[in-house]
């Protein structure tokens, strides 16, 4: 198994399980389910992506929400099988999840919860502190703390009893409950709108602000086809780690055959400024 398989299979069942082609019969018009039926570029950008990944035509109604559900499944397969082939760069037992898991459930974000019980009650603290700072991401990627046994696997790193090393989260004997560190929030977005962007920025910001302890990677996925409107999530530091997109070497290709120079120029921008990356370079990143 290499990462060039997992990718194909990736593209595979992104292909059978979410890209679906809509029908507009006013205007006679038929478009990929990533494009914007309102944008002659998106469309015929997306119809490029569409026919380079050998997809179908498949016409089959699913609701948005069902498209974004699976593209979150299958892009935590992807790297939940991509990661384990790393697993001598970056070993430990990691835990994944689409189930829009609390981050409260782990270490740096633990005392979030208390402090949702604290202000959710009383309105007036409700009102002054919010209560948005809870983030569920679509992906997560957890590490378990490790045994004395693991630490110890090659030579004695600590011995038992000894009073040092007793407040990290990494030794699992320092707390009587078990407790995940997040490893990686991972935002999905099938297409991207302003609101969506937005959404997922304040999301970052409250995971860099309300931790107590290392920051995850922060990243985000989609299958946009407009790298103007991805600009509206990639562009700019301090908050998303990066962007990952799904196919990112057929959306060069899409656009270079449609001749855009503007598109093209964004595109290039967002790759030589390293904001935008392939999912293939998604695996390695979360192994630094």
């Amino acid at each position: 198994m290499s990462i060039v398989t997992l990718r194909q299979e990736y593209h595979r069942r992104i292909c059978q399980e979410v890209i679906r082609i809509r029908q507009d019969k006013t205007k006679n018009l038929e478009y990929p389910n990533a494009a914007d039926s309102g944008n002659k570029n998106s469309i015929r950008i997306a119809w490029g992506m569409v026919e380079r990944l050998g997809c179908s035509k498949n016409y089959a109604g699913v609701s948005e929400q069902t498209i974004g559900g699976r593209f979150e499944k299958i892009t935590k397969d992807f790297l939940e099988a991509a990661f384990e082939l790393l697993h001598h760069l970056r070993p430990g037992r990691w835990v994944y999840s689409t189930t829009q898991t609390a981050i409260s459930g782990f270490d740096q974000y633990e005392h979030l919860g208390y402090l949702e019980k604290i202000i959710k009650p009383d309105k007036a603290l409700a009102s002054a502190l919010g209560t948005d700072y809870i983030v569920k991401p679509d992906i997560i990627v957890g590490r378990q703390p490790v045994t004395d046994e693991e630490i110890n696997q090659f030579t004695e790193v600590i011995g038992a009893g000894e009073p040092y090393a007793a407040l990290t989260s990494l030794r699992e004997m320092n707390y009587k409950t078990n407790r995940p560190i997040l490893h990686a929030s991972i935002s999905c977005k099938w297409t991207i709108r302003s609101d969506r962007s937005q959404n997922t920025r304040t999301e970052a910001l409250n995971l860099i602000r309300n931790r107590k302890g290392p920051l995850p990677h922060i990243v985000a996925v989609t299958g946009e086809p407009l790298p103007t409107r991805i600009a509206a999530l990639a562009l700019g530091t301090g908050d998303l780690d990066c962007v990952y997109h799904f196919a990112l070497d057929e959306l060069k290709e899409s656009i270079s055959e449609l001749d855009n120079q503007d598109q093209m120029d964004m595109l290039q921008i967002l790759i030589e400024g390293r904001r935008l990356r392939d999912i293939s370079d998604l695996p390695f990143d979360l192994a630094i």
